[in-house]
């Protein structure tokens, strides 16, 4: 066999298999729904919990970087603890092992006719379960015969005296496997590839066991170059969640190679005893390997968190204080009062967050300040979290048996939810306008400097008097709107009906100040956006809380011309639509 056939093979080999290992996982991600990130969001109050939802949702994508990315972003947004996050990393690395073990059933040789079974549930039937079945098995034949390519592939290579001697100096010296493990995973991306050539070459007689297992610790070492590419330019609770990854796994590497004798006649001793075959040696060697280094250096959570802190110096990016959900599903039938009165502090819960994401884009418009940009994005994101949970709730709710005053007051709940969840996107399309803005009169400014022209606006952006007034006001109108549906205070709802009127006169105010300073000629094209739209969506912004304000003064969306004898279903489904 050529050089030029052996390495079109094994790169052919090795596409194929990343492709059907990341297929597989994206299959297995639709089949579980969107309850990943919950998992990881949710069940994470303990170490060992933590340990355990990072091991269960890596053992379903198939791949602990992207458990590790996931987690980066949790901890980015603050949903997420640096030392929840680090017993989550350390469960995703055993979680790992799973694709190597699948790798050890030796099922080459069935690779096509899986593939074949796949293609014909993706192509032939339009069921979506159906359909992710299919691209989980075709996945799973894809990996197979990858491997199988690159074994052809790689088998000459026992041949060649440069990769024997290679081989030889690999098993003297562990370092230097270690190293070529790490720098393998750092180019392919996937520590489960390096461990399917590593089987493919032990299972061909090409390396002895004290080589491979060098290689296999190395590969823990370059997984973690995805997280830390993950964490660039995040927050420094994101670096160091990065960091934590890179320390677990050079930890473990460093002990185990260390102690790699001892470790080898374990693994030989399972070996035999077991009667397994090559490449199920490996995959218990990798098994081995990471749940004895979480076992080591599980009790040393605390001291691995102090470690990066002092690695990654820095002042931590005030996170949401993102309390659990006050939800619980099972009583709804047996207690729904009770059930109606959880959903109402949840309610409150994601008023909180709402008047973060109002703060922090305020903030961001007097200050364009990179923090209060990611608060903002960092609220929103609980919000519409928070918004998804309430509404299902909300709606499994109506099945139960309401009073027709708690019906009322569950289908106003609906449609105020909505109004919440309506005032943070509005946040978010300000922070894009104020975005957009500055850009625009970036792109200005070097036009007229390539013009020679001259302006005298110092700033990227108009700080406007009016428009912080509008800010303020519209700041006002959402915390009352709050305290008036908590307490039920009429007083306080009226107020926030007679401040809309002011509301609307500001922003026509707003308006005509934006066309009088274009006509006078002094105004910038980054103008509009603020004045304009950002106003605009300052007064939707009020409208929502009218909704609450008119709740609470009983103009509750005409339901008070509802009787007793007629079926609240209709309001619920029109609060719905």
């Amino acid at each position: 066999m050529s050089y030029q056939e052996m390495i079109f093979l094994f790169l052919g080999g090795l596409g194929i298999f990343l492709f059907g290992m990341k297929y597989m996982g994206d299959g297995l991600q639709k089949t579980a729904g969107d309850s990943l990130r919950e998992i990881l969001n949710t069940f994470t109050s303990t170490p060992l919990r933590s340990v355990l939802a990072g091991l269960i949702v890596t053992a379903i994508i198939q791949s602990s970087s992207g458990t590790t990315v996931l987690t980066v972003g949790l901890v980015s947004v603050g949903f997420m603890s640096l030392r929840q996050a680090i017993g989550v990393i350390m469960g995703a690395n055993v979680g790992t092992t799973v694709t190597a073990f699948i790798i050890g059933f030796n099922l080459s040789a069935y690779a096509l006719p899986i593939m074949g079974v796949g293609s014909i549930m993706l192509f032939f039937f339009k069921r979506e379960k159906i359909n992710n079945i299919g691209q989980i098995i075709f996945g799973f034949g894809c990996l197979f015969y990858g491997l199988n390519l690159m074994g052809s592939g790689m088998a000459p290579l026992q041949e060649l005296p440069q990769f024997a001697d290679l081989m030889v100096d690999v098993s003297h010296q562990p370092i230097l496997g270690v190293g070529i493990g790490t720098l393998l995973t750092m180019v392919l991306q996937s520590s489960s590839a390096t461990i399917g050539i590593l089987q493919q070459l032990y299972t061909q007689g090409s390396l002895a066991i004290g080589a491979a297992l060098p290689i296999l610790f190395g590969d823990n070492i370059g997984t973690t170059i995805t997280a830390v590419i993950a964490a660039l330019g995040t927050s420094v609770a994101a670096k160091r969640t990065a960091a934590s990854h890179v320390v677990f796994n050079l930890v473990g590497a460093i002990i185990f190679t260390i102690l790699l004798s001892p470790f080898t006649s374990v693994v030989v001793a399972v070996s035999n005893t077991f009667g397994l075959n090559p490449a199920m040696q490996i995959a218990v060697a990798h098994g081995m390997f990471n749940v004895a280094n979480l076992m080591i250096q599980f009790w040393f959570i605390d001291k691995i968190e102090l470690l990066v802190r002092k690695i990654i110096p820095g002042k931590d990016r005030e996170g949401i204080d993102f309390k659990p959900s006050n939800l619980n599903e099972s009583i709804i039938q047996n207690s729904p009062t009770v059930a109606l009165n959880q959903a109402k502090i949840e309610l409150l819960q994601m008023g909180e967050y709402v008047v973060g994401a109002y703060e922090a884009t305020s903030a961001f418009y007097e200050k364009q300040d990179k923090v209060d940009r990611e608060n903002a994005d960092q609220y929103e994101t609980a919000i519409n979290d928070m918004d998804n949970r309430l509404t299902e709730y909300l709606v499994q709710l109506s099945s139960a048996e309401l009073s027709i005053a708690e019906s009322y007051e569950q289908t106003m709940m609906l449609e105020l939810t909505k109004d919440l969840e309506r005032i943070g996107d509005h946040c978010r399309n300000i922070v894009g306008y104020i975005d957009e803005a500055i850009r625009t009169e970036k792109k200005q400014k070097a036009k007229d400097k390539k013009e020679g022209k001259t302006s005298d606006r110092t700033t990227l952006i108009v700080s406007d008097e009016d428009l912080l007034d509008l800010f303020k006001k519209v700041a006002k109108n959402i915390k009352d709107s709050l305290i008036a549906f908590e307490n039920d205070d009429k007083e306080i709802a009226a107020h926030i009906l007679e401040r809309e009127e002011e509301i609307d006169e500001m922003v026509k105010h707003l308006r005509k100040k934006y066309i009088s300073i274009m006509n006078s000629g002094k105004g910038r094209a980054a103008d509009g956006i603020l004045f304009i739209d950002t106003a605009s969506n300052l007064e939707r912004m009020s409208d929502r809380t009218i909704h609450m304000a008119k709740y609470v003064l009983g103009e509750r969306y005409g339901t008070e011309t509802i009787t007793v004898e007629q079926s609240v279903n209709p309001i619920i489904q029109e609060a719905l639509d």
